[in-house]
């Protein structure tokens, strides 16, 4: 799995989804760039997939340098 620096720190894709979700997730594949500009400080993006239970699959969207975050929900 690929780790990487969201707001000067090291998160796991598991570790970033909790970010955004709020809990832990039973599953998170690997993040990936979302390919897009974050809304509020027009830096990097990164998106995760993961489910936060056993019958639902979501895609998080975060920012790498502020707060924003996202969920395709």
């Amino acid at each position: 799995m690929s780790n990487r620096v969201v707001e000067g720190r090291m998160v796991t894709p598991k570790r970033l989804a909790e970010l955004v979700e709020g809990e832990r997730p039973l599953e998170a594949e690997a993040i990936e760039d979302a390919e897009m500009d974050c809304p509020e400080c027009g830096e990097n993006v990164l998106s995760v997939g993961y489910m936060p239970s056993v019958t639902e699959f979501v895609t998080a969207y975060k920012c790498q340098e502020c707060s924003w975050s996202d969920t395709d929900r």
